[in-house]
């Protein structure tokens, strides 16, 4: 098969012999000024004709994309088949490379980090909204624009300027305080670079809570290890000799510091095994009632006559959970109101339906809560009154592994309080959890 350029220069020599063969034989057999005459009109036919096709050819090329390529006959035709030929294969060309940069930009745009392709002197090209998002731009409006006229963070700005980008650059952006950024620049072409950033506030949060976490063990085991050292150094030095009855009370006194760390480090285990995404317990029909007034037992026994207890069972008697898990979250919560209840005061246990969901409260007679601390109740050891939580023997990890246990039953803790008035603390389990008795099913 011929190329197409062969092809056209063969169509193009065999016309024009075609219409000079007419005129070269009237020239040899009869009269060659008429012969020359024939060749000579044949030529300006065929000139004609190349031109009448160039002008088809340049309106065609002056005209918009998509115009379809003229309709030639001869040497003509075959060149316009091909430029049609080369359009189409253009075009198709175009559509695949469209549909790949659709592709790429809709990969940009869903992807979880911030995206900014940056031309020289760091004007931006393109952002996807997670960009837009954790700078604060707008990718329509600040295209061509520098991106350090728009964010001016000192620290963001003298890393676009360093041009190390060997390690990423950890950035608060002024116009949003709670934000916490890793961002690094990928330069990939000549003057060109790609602006990569994530948000790690939660990291930035973690980090945050396990030094709290430290300094709060650190800080809650110093006070009762300092006690018991010194109370061992006492008896230790006793060179008089305490009476009996001293070295009895120094040695209850230790005795109540180590079960104080005791209950801590029983608590943190707790809460770790709760926090890390320990597997739930098999799940079990829970006897609620029963699990109830265990509770009930155990408040009374903490309280030794010093509040007055009671319980109401209005809800359903069955669900479904982990009676340890759930023990724990209710044991808490009761254990909480008796600790931050004066002698003498009403504290009420109740179970009931609530909303379609069901719900255990415990309401007591406190002094209540001011509003400010509510929200962070249940962030571990954080105290209302840090030194009357620590007399009363508080861990400061209760209503935290309250939140935990809940959370892995699908429930949540909602608490009502303000000062003067008492506080209701109310764990709430979705109504999946309950179990129907057979003939309320059938109804």
């Amino acid at each position: 098969m011929l190329r197409p350029t062969r092809q056209i220069r063969l169509r193009a020599l065999t016309e024009i012999a075609l219409w000079l063969l007419p005129g070269a034989l009237i020239a040899v057999l009869g009269d060659a000024a008429w012969g020359l005459a024939a060749m000579l009109a044949g030529a300006l036919y065929q000139l004609f004709r190349h031109v009448a096709a160039i002008d088809s050819l340049v309106v065609w090329a002056r005209s918009p994309l998509g115009t379809p390529v003229p309709v030639a006959s001869g040497v003509w035709d075959l060149i316009f088949s091909e430029i049609n030929r080369r359009s189409r294969l253009m075009k198709d060309q175009r559509e695949r490379l469209s549909m790949a940069l659709d592709r790429f930009v809709e990969a940009g745009r869903a992807m979880p980090d911030g995206v900014i392709y940056m031309g020289p002197g760091n004007v931006i090209d393109w952002a996807n909204p997670r960009a837009e998002e954790h700078f604060g731009i707008v990718a329509a409006r600040d295209a061509d624009a520098a991106l350090t006229n728009l964010v001016r963070d000192p620290d963001f700005v003298t890393y676009l300027e360093a041009g190390d980008f060997t390690e990423p650059l950890i950035m608060t952006p002024l116009r949003q305080p709670g934000l916490t950024l890793m961002v690094q620049l990928v330069p990939y072409a000549e003057s060109r670079c790609m602006l990569l950033s994530r948000d790690i506030s939660h990291l930035e949060r973690l980090e945050t809570m396990r030094r709290d976490f430290v300094a709060n063990v650190s800080h809650e085991l110093r006070t009762p290890l300092t006690v018991v050292l010194g109370f061992i150094e006492t008896l230790a030095d006793d060179d008089e000799g305490l009476s009996a009855r001293d070295r009895l009370h120094y040695l209850a006194l230790a005795r109540e510091q180590a079960e104080r760390m005791h209950r801590l480090i029983l608590d943190l285990l707790v809460l770790s095994a709760l926090e890390t995404g320990a597997p739930l317990p098999a799940e079990e029909q829970v006897d609620v009632p029963a699990l109830l007034d265990r509770v009930l037992r155990e408040g009374i026994a903490l309280s030794a006559g010093r509040h007055r207890l009671t319980l109401e069972i209005e809800g359903p008697h069955w669900m479904r959970g982990s009676t340890k898990e759930l023990h724990s979250a209710f044991a808490n919560l009761v254990s909480n109101a008796i600790r931050y209840s004066e002698a003498g005061g009403a504290i009420r246990l109740a179970w009931r339906s609530v909303g379609g969901d069901v719900a255990f409260s415990v309401r007591d007679q406190g002094e209540g809560i001011d509003a400010r601390h509510l929200p962070r109740l249940t962030e571990r050891f954080y105290r209302v009154d840090r030194g009357r939580s620590r007399e009363s023997g508080g861990t400061g990890l209760g209503l935290a592994i309250v939140k935990h246990v809940l959370g892995r039953h699908q429930g949540r803790l909602e608490i009502e309080s303000a000062l003067g008035t008492g506080s209701t603390f109310r764990a709430i389990l979705p109504a999946r959890r309950v179990i129907r008795p057979a003939s309320d099913e059938a109804a």
